[in-house]
């Protein structure tokens, strides 16, 4: 391994030592595979993403295999937390006409929240959400929920017409328009979806990596310790604002689903 893919808490390097300040790269979102089977390799990433998502079912499935008409915690944290997706998100942005997409939007709240939160989490310490496939994937999910919702309600004519053919506007300008609206609706929000979450998860934790090494490093002297503090406090402040911020790009992902769904089930003017 060479000396670019070490962190500093790797190798003993200290302020006021012969050593510079080992900043995070691009290796803190690159792993080496854990096992492979048939072929498939599967590193730490998917790995986390699959346990996550035996996570949630697992939890889901023990809070409402047995409902009862007086719930147990369990059931009312499950309960209160599908309400709020169903009354926060889905009727919220979409109405009644949202109810059939329900499924699709809790699932995609809580397996996006559960992808964020690893970063988080003791062991994992990694936001499977940084790499830029598992949002793409994401995106590319609700891409295609989005463009058959669309077609299906409109037709093929109709459907052109909803995505490219804005209505109420004078005759001349969507000469301009038109193009511009195709090119937004067909490429442009599934990828700025996609870059959305996985920015925000990327730049929280290289921010945690530094502060995180920067209290390994600075370790060692008097002086040292005091800014390893510091550091060591900001690393905190940055993790609680990480939870905020983990839940928020859950919920934003599953607004602009909502939104594009709301859209597609609109009438071609």
């Amino acid at each position: 391994m060479s000396s670019d893919q070490l962190l500093a808490f790797e190798v003993d390097c200290h302020l006021f030592k012969d050593c510079g300040f080992e900043a995070p790269s691009v290796w803190s979102f690159i792993f080496d595979p854990i096992f492979e089977v048939g072929g498939v390799e599967f590193n730490k990433p998917m790995l986390l993403a699959l346990i996550g998502t035996a996570a949630i079912l697992t939890f889901f499935w023990a809070a409402f295999s047995k409902p009862k008409v007086v719930p147990g915690k369990l059931q009312m944290v499950a309960e209160a937390l599908y309400e709020f997706v169903r009354r926060g998100i889905a009727r919220e942005v979409m109405g009644k006409k949202g109810d059939p997409f329900i499924p699709l939007l809790v699932s995609l709240f809580f397996f996006v929240w559960m992808l964020n939160l690893w970063a988080i989490i003791p062991i994992a310490q990694f936001p499977v959400s940084s790499v830029i496939a598992y949002p793409a994937g994401l995106a590319v999910v609700v891409w295609i929920t989005y463009m058959t919702v669309t077609f299906k309600t409109n037709g093929f004519v109709g459907g052109i017409r909803n995505l490219c053919v804005p209505g109420g506007l004078p005759k001349p300008i969507y000469v301009l328009l038109t193009p511009i609206e195709f090119i937004s609706n067909i490429f442009v929000r599934p990828f700025t979806l996609a870059v959305r979450l996985f920015a925000n998860m990327f730049a929280g934790h290289i921010l945690i990596l530094i502060f995180t090494i920067a209290t390994w490093y600075m370790l060692g002297t008097f002086l040292g310790t005091l800014y390893a503090t510091a550091s060591f406090a900001m690393t905190v402040v940055l993790t609680v604002f990480e939870l905020f911020i983990q839940a928020l790009q859950a919920y934003v992902f599953t607004v602009l689903t909502a939104t594009y769904l709301s859209q597609a089930l609109e009438e071609a003017h």
